[in-house]
């Protein structure tokens, strides 16, 4: 066991069904693990599909209470959970730091971006207003009210534990729609505590159900299958994603998609260069590079391209590596092994093909999964890491030559979730935010979520949009009514 206590000490470990805690059906634990010691910190319950199945029950059962509640109570739930979410913000962040790796500041970060969500979506759910009209033809009324679209399966990763829970939870609940929450096996217990705080802030029975599962293609799928299911919310890998699409066909279910990215992040020659090196540290190595909107690429204009690079690897070289139950580490490990060595195999490969290694350049001898903060020069446009999701603390940095040139290389990939540009010419920064495929863009910033704006990518980076009024509406449907109400 971890020699560090648990916070929260009173958390349950079993499934949330029905607003019951419970052991699997067949007695199933998964083991959760500190990827700073690789020791076991607890156990949690393992659904089986039957499991899944009657947690979809229980979010059927609740369904029409909850949609009838008042978009004001389903607000002042939400409330009293951000609230409780913050008054628990140092437990949550230790739970996040055992179970997922993260520096401490990565994970009061991610709670206090978490509970944003409730406070945000608490303000939402009064705001789903519909609309009337007169016909064109002028022989009746078009009233367009919305409707929750019913139960939803949420299923969320492990790098974002909390806001990835909190940021479909919130929108679902605000709009009237009961769920059931699949979390990562590798961070259940993170999904655990919020579940067990928004029981303590009212939460109706049913209103949120938790499944871990080490078995997640069968419990997924039992769930996708059920009748009542009527939504899926899904944040992972495009592969994963394109599996759950061709599934949620079969039952014609409405989907919404947070998949890969491959973020470019492009300087020009006329940026403010301390700026971009500022931004191009938060936008890499939050999370440790572990994040779907981390800058993945460093497209730099060929005349600041060594300045650049050895300023960023200069900054990259004094992070202080460690886990984060240690304040004061910056960079704390990967989720585990396996992922540790995919990224030492794709700097490897692009050192191989010519990549000049600045700094870092693979794991850390000890234990734990740690990672050294890379950057790698001079790699060529064609090198395979630039068509990677590098998902680690590795920073590629390519030249290029022309406006039209950075735009060419940003657009060259199937992804298209985020990208950042840093210039001091405004035109240009807008011109080019038009030009990059992807559906978020930071202009001389490199830290670009926020709870009141939609997230969400393009082209193989995903479907629809969460946060802002946008994530309310993936919620809901519009029903048209056709009324006359003349004499």
């Amino acid at each position: 066991m971890s020699p560090h206590a648990l916070p929260l000490a009173d958390l349950p470990t079993g499934l949330y069904i029905g607003g019951q805690w419970r052991d699997a059906s067949d007695g199933d634990r998964i083991e959760v693990r500190d990827p700073a010691t690789d020791a076991v910190i607890d156990d949690v319950a393992s659904a089986t599909p039957e499991d899944a199945r009657s947690a979809v029950d229980a979010a059927a059962a609740a369904a029409a209470g909850w949609a009838s509640t008042a978009p004001r109570e389903r607000g002042e739930i939400l409330r009293r959970s951000y609230e409780l979410m913050i008054q628990h913000r140092e437990e949550l962040a230790q739970l996040i730091v055992l179970e997922g790796g993260k520096s401490r500041r990565d994970a009061e970060g991610e709670v206090t971006y978490a509970a944003e969500f409730y406070r945000w979506f608490a303000e939402e759910a009064v705001r789903a207003t519909g609309h009337v009209q007169t016909a064109p033809g002028g022989d009746k009324r078009i009233l367009t009210v919305l409707q929750p679209v019913g139960v939803s399966i949420l299923v969320t990763p492990w790098n974002f534990p909390a806001a990835m829970a909190t940021r479909k939870i919130g929108p679902a609940l605000a709009a009237g729609c009961t769920v059931v929450l699949k979390p990562a096996s590798e961070t259940p217990l993170t999904a655990l505590a919020i579940a067990h705080l928004m029981e303590r802030a009212g939460l109706p029975a049913g209103g949120v159900n938790v499944v871990s599962s080490r078995r997640s293609g069968p419990t997924v799928s039992a769930m996708l299958e059920h009748p009542a299911t009527r939504k899926l919310s899904f944040t992972g890998s495009t592969e994963v994603g394109r599996i759950l699409l061709r599934q949620a066909a079969e039952n014609v279910l409405n989907c919404s998609m947070e998949l890969g990215g491959n973020a470019p992040f492009i300087v020009f020659a006329d940026a403010d260069l301390d700026a971009a090196v500022e931004g191009a540290m938060v936008a890499k190595m939050r999370n440790a590079g572990e994040s779907c909107i981390a800058a993945n690429r460093f497209l730099v204009e060929e005349d600041i391209l060594d300045e650049f690079a050895g300023r960023l690897a200069e900054q990259m070289s004094v992070l202080k590596v460690g886990s984060g139950m240690d304040p004061s580490n910056e960079v704390g490990p990967m989720i585990n092994g396996a992922a540790c060595a995919d990224v030492a195999a794709m700097v490897e490969r692009s050192v191989d093909a010519g990549a000049t290694l600045l700094v870092g350049g693979g794991p850390r001898e000890g234990a734990g999964s740690f990672f050294e903060p890379t950057v790698l020069s001079a790699v060529a446009a064609d090198d395979p890491i630039l068509s990677q999701e590098i998902f680690g603390p590795v920073a590629p940095v390519v030249g290029f030559g022309s406006e039209d040139e950075a735009v060419s290389l940003a657009n060259d990939t199937p992804y298209g979730l985020a990208a950042y540009v840093y210039t001091c010419d405004l035109a240009r920064a807008l011109r080019v935010a038009e030009r990059v495929d992807a559906g978020m863009v930071g202009v001389n910033r490199g830290f670009i979520s926020d709870p009141a704006a939609p997230f969400g990518g393009v082209k193989h980076s995903g479907l629809g949009r969460e946060g802002g009024h946008e994530g309310l509406l993936e919620f809901l449907e519009a029903k048209y009514i056709a009324v006359d109400w003349s004499e």
